[in-house]
């Protein structure tokens, strides 16, 4: 999903993992898109981390700034969504897009624990948003 985004994106966008972010990544950036798999209803520990590491550092400093998010999940996704609106919240970041949760119905340890395919479709509109987010920026729409 995150590669799908990145490819909308172009040039227009970075793609990090969560542990190498850094705060000056994120200040470095016009807007954002935070993407995880839902973990036992929240978001992944890596994000969770990222957020933890960066988050006083950027404490009114990114107000305004756009984002969005893309969600893998289980079954849900709405534990980790919510998590991370109510983290960005705090930076006084803005919505600019409706949250896509890409729910693969993993249920049964062996599921969970399974290499996963993303639907193409669902991947289309991971690129989709990627370009968009990208564009928007572009265009100083956001």
């Amino acid at each position: 999903m995150a590669r799908a985004a990145a490819d909308g994106a172009g040039d227009g966008g970075r793609l990090l993992l969560a542990g190498d972010v850094e705060p000056q990544h994120l200040l470095a950036a016009s807007g954002y898109l935070f993407i995880c798999p839902e973990n036992l209803a929240t978001m992944s520990g890596a994000m969770k981390e990222m957020f933890d590491r960066c988050y006083y550092p950027l404490l009114g400093r990114v107000d305004g700034r756009a984002y969005a998010t893309l969600i893998a999940a289980g079954s849900d996704g709405s534990g980790a969504q919510a998590q991370i609106d109510r983290i960005v919240t705090g930076w006084r970041l803005r919505r600019v897009a409706e949250p896509i949760i890409v729910n693969l119905g993993a249920q049964t340890p062996e599921q969970i624990l399974a290499p996963k395919t993303i639907p193409a479709d669902r991947l289309e509109q991971c690129r989709d948003l990627g370009a968009a987010l990208a564009e928007g920026l572009a265009q100083g729409l956001f």
